[in-house]
């Protein structure tokens, strides 16, 4: 899944329009982003990305782009 795939699927996890995310959010601004949304995160990058994400290092992301990090989507050049 590359990153625009991801951010479109993260969109309707967080039940946002698809395509109003761009990485640049904080996750403090995002009034979706609540311990639900945590847990379904968690539960799309294991599913679909095979990644288990650490509690503390969720626990430090700020941004939509950290969340793009820790779920291993590759930051286009």
């Amino acid at each position: 899944m590359d990153r625009k795939e991801f951010l479109l699927a993260l969109d309707e996890t967080l039940e946002l329009e698809p395509g109003t995310l761009t990485g640049e959010e904080t996750l403090e601004s995002l009034e979706s982003w609540d311990s639900l949304a945590v847990i379904s995160f968690i539960a799309l990058v294991d599913d679909v990305m095979g990644v288990v994400v650490e509690g503390e290092k969720l626990a430090r992301a700020k941004t939509v782009e950290d969340l793009l990090t820790l779920a291993g989507v590759a930051v286009p050049a």
